[in-house]
């Protein structure tokens, strides 16, 4: 079979595959990324590194920890952390990199950690940023982060995989973060909710590095678990300016090792990521989807049509264009350019265009934070940040800030904000009585002279042209799944029916018994799905198998939601579709969990939506080996339940998993 560009960085990144093994979506992946960032977050995955007994890291050069989302706070008690969170990347000999050098994405493409294809993960959802250099990036959780301090590896199940192809060239003054908003607003009923992302098509060609980091980014708001570009002659010469601009400032900026030496590597005294000899391989060894992949959707686009566009207020599912919003005079009080979606040079240098000779409007606060030291000091250089401040933009520092509600800035009650971040969720960036827009830095920082939210540009309100084609897989002849020492060949059990979609966490696991530190298992047992049916306590069974809806899990990530379901003694769940919180979460706990969506669908046909809760009195057998559920007389085909998820079942959770594999 041929494979995506996706599957084929999948592949290079998995461990403990048979020689003649081929990834694709689906596969439970055993994986061994390039790199793993973490970030102020490091303080709550340190103390899970030490409980499953590591004493070290599998190897500290895969290892980066960067401080930058609490940056403006510096009370004590952060202080404090920052300097247990320095004390210990610095021991243990990770590349660490202080508050104020930047946002993590940005340094880890800064620095070259983000490198065309490879896979680099993060505890930090918008990971999603490096597919803008062809680098697998996708988000982990803390647990995650743990296992590979300590074992180099975690788990990955590849995602479904959908093609977005980008055609034509974008007018002049339209952005990267007006493609995204417009992929956002026009695909917005969860087209690629989970999935991961390829873009294709001659638009491609046009779109710079740093558009293509912003709409790789911001694919974590449309639902993806990764966006990547292709590895082209735009990231080359990228890489090659890259390496030029270290050549001639020196390696100030490389992060060094417990003994503060610089770190070099095999190609000897030069940036150890980002240097001359590395990039040749890379031209060599450049990756490609093959041209007869397979891809659950495909979604197009066409850039000519596309205008500057605003998301919301308060959702990214709604767009409209700026041109319609400006005779609608809607007055802003506050203005943003920060983040790491769109805070680097070229970004500062549109905004400081516009505002050139000009003052921010008297009731309008416009605050700026570089997404580096370094996209500051050379925006300073060029007399863009000066530009910024002498029209009345107050400046933060390097790092996150009002984009996660933390620091100076803040929405208040009333208040409308237009932001260059990527998300504008309620209360996001302060009070949930504001509203808040997203736009580009352009767009911005001419509202924050205009007072209200404008453009210099006026553009033909043309509709967007788009299509969407769902591909039917060809079937094809599933190979017998390997079954390890102690899980079950198949297993069977009642359904347990419960039909509705989206249900939540707080429907499956109450949030008032979330902070009760010393809630047993027995009691989660008795309060699973409380708020969802009080009555399913009572109808479900040891031993039972539950099926869910789609997008079973969705909300919080409180790991209760799994475990309660794990004590009452639930063997497994089935859904439709499930949350990728929830996956992590309820594997790293050891809880099975199994997608299904035409035996979901058949069920809704047989049971309705009467009852919230139905134990149906059938059987349900589940076929390991030849990844099939017979049920009701019919056979349903599921994705394999490979090496690596059944070993997290065997061993009861990734954390025990980690303890024997130390």
């Amino acid at each position: 079979m041929s494979q995506t560009l996706i599957e084929k960085i999948a592949q290079k990144y998995a461990v403990g595959l048979s020689p003649d093994y081929e990834v694709h979506a689906g596969d439970y992946l055993s994986i061994k990324p390039a790199y793993v960032m973490t970030h102020d977050n490091t303080g709550a995955v340190i103390p899970k590194f030490k409980s499953i007994g590591a004493k070290k890291l599998s190897n500290p050069q895969q290892v980066v920890v960067t401080l930058d989302h609490n940056v403006q706070d510096t009370s004590e008690k952060n202080l404090e952390k920052y300097r247990a969170i320095e004390e210990f990347a610095k021991q243990m000999g990770a590349d660490f990199y202080p508050a104020g050098r930047g946002i993590g994405h940005q340094i880890m493409c800064e620095e070259g950690y983000a490198w065309p294809g490879t896979m680099a993960v993060a505890s930090d959802s918008h990971s999603n940023m490096y597919g803008g250099l062809g680098c697998l990036g996708t988000p982990i959780v803390r647990t995650d982060a743990a296992a590979i301090w300590a074992t180099g590896r975690t788990w990955w199940q590849v995602p479904p995989i959908a093609k977005v192809e980008l055609t034509g060239k974008l007018k002049p003054g339209v952005t990267g973060k007006d493609v995204i908003i417009a992929l956002c607003g026009f695909f917005n009923h969860d087209e690629v909710l989970n999935h991961a992302i390829e873009f294709f098509g001659d638009g491609i060609r046009n779109i710079p590095i740093d558009d293509r980091l912003t709409i790789a980014n911001m694919t974590t708001e449309w639902g993806a678990l990764a966006g990547v570009f292709p590895i082209d002659e735009i990231t080359l010469n990228w890489l090659c300016n890259r390496h030029e601009f270290i050549s001639k400032h020196g390696l100030e900026n490389v992060s060094s090792d417990a003994d503060g030496n610089v770190r070099m590597d095999a190609f000897g005294k030069k940036h150890p990521r980002i240097n001359e000899k590395r990039i040749a391989q890379l031209e060599q060894e450049i990756l490609t989807a093959d041209e007869d992949a397979f891809y659950a959707k495909t979604l197009s686009v066409d850039l000519g049509t596309i205008q500057p566009f605003v998301s919301g207020p308060n959702t990214v599912k709604v767009v409209t264009s700026v041109q319609e919003l400006k005779s609608k005079a809607i007055k802003i009080n506050k203005a943003y350019l920060v983040s790491c979606v769109n805070s680097r040079v070229d970004d500062i240098a549109e905004a400081a265009a516009i505002v050139k000779g000009k003052k921010v409007a008297n009731r309008v606060k416009f605050y700026i934070a570089a997404a580096s030291s370094e996209v500051q000091a050379e925006s300073e250089k060029r007399g863009d940040w000066q530009a910024l401040i002498e029209a009345g933009a107050i400046p933060l520092p390097p790092g996150c800030g009002p984009c996660i509600g933390l620091g100076t800035g803040l929405l208040e009650d009333d208040e409308v904000g237009i932001s260059a971040t990527n998300r504008n969720f309620k209360g996001r960036m302060g009070s949930s009585k504001a509203q808040a827009y997203l736009a580009s830095p352009a767009v911005v920082a001419a509202s924050a002279i205009s007072g209200q939210i404008d453009y210099i540009q006026n553009y033909e309100g043309n509709p967007v042209s788009t299509r969407i084609v769902t591909n039917q897989k060809k079937d094809s002849k599933t190979s017998k799944v390997r079954i390890i020492n102690n899980f079950p060949e198949k297993f069977e059990g009642q359904i347990i029916f419960c039909y509705q979609d989206n249900l939540n966490t707080d429907g499956i696991y109450p949030s008032k018994y979330t902070y009760i530190d010393d809630f047993t298992p027995q009691q989660q047992a008795q309060v699973v799905m409380e708020n969802y049916d009080p009555e399913f306590v009572k109808i479900a069974k040891e031993g039972d198998i539950l099926v869910g809806g789609f997008n079973f899990g969705t909300g919080s990530s409180r790991e209760q939601a799994a475990t309660a379901l794990k004590y009452k003694g639930i063997r497994c769940v089935i859904a439709g579709s499930l949350n990728e919180t929830y996956k992590r979460n309820a594997l790293n706990n050891g809880f099975l969990i199994i997608e299904c969506p035409q035996l979901v669908n058949d069920l809704k046909k047989k049971y309705g939506t009467e009852k919230l809760t139905v134990a149906t009195g059938s059987q349900a057998t589940i076929d390991f080996v030849n990844s099939i559920i017979h049920f009701a007389n019919q056979k349903y085909v599921i994705d394999p339940v490979g090496e690596a998820a059944q070993e997290l079942i065997v061993d009861g959770g990734l954390e025990e998993w980690v303890r024997k594999n130390l």
